[in-house]
């Protein structure tokens, strides 16, 4: 349904393909979901991708135009894949664009409260419980969760933007 929006913006389908297979690689990881409790459902597998995506656009937005043209290629294959993800699950128009537009507000959310973590103004704690659980979480489980984040960032810091457009995150 959003394909005609989006085919005009990126040319190369397989533009930032390579980024978002990393950033679900990473959203898959195990730990997530068993030491960090994150509910092993479609809303909490969605909540770690999307927190993992947020991570990197923050990351990216430090390196100006460059780095934004990573930022919309990672961006569009969100959006892509949302929409193939919701179709095969048996969403179908109008209520699809509904759902996606929800999805993409809420990774801006997301984006939003990392950036709030980068200033200082909000810590890594705090950041981890708003985006990761709906719900109560043990301690035990946040602070797994959080230190995970907070190794993330402190990779993506140490990491080229170049590195990063191809996906190499370890």
């Amino acid at each position: 349904m959003l394909d005609f929006l989006f085919r005009r913006l990126t040319a190369d389908p397989s533009r930032g393909a390579a980024l978002f297979a990393a950033v679900t690689s990473l959203a898959r990881e195990p730990h997530w979901y068993v030491e960090g409790k994150v509910p092993d459902t479609l809303d909490g597998r969605f909540a770690v991708l999307a927190t993992v995506t947020a991570l990197i656009l923050v990351r990216l937005e430090r390196d100006g135009e460059t780095g934004d043209a990573v930022s919309v290629a990672l961006t569009e294959r969100f959006i892509e894949v949302m929409e193939a993800e919701h179709r095969e699950l048996g969403l179908g128009d109008p209520t699809l664009g509904k759902t996606v537009r929800k999805l993409v507000g809420s990774l801006a959310g997301r984006t939003k409260l990392w950036r709030r973590v980068d200033s200082g103004e909000v810590d890594c704690v705090t950041a981890a419980r708003e985006s990761l659980y709906k719900a109560a979480v043990s301690p035990d489980a946040l602070r797994h969760s959080a230190s995970a984040l907070e190794r993330l960032r402190s990779t993506l810091e140490s990491t080229s933007l170049d590195r990063i457009a191809r996906g190499d995150l370890e």
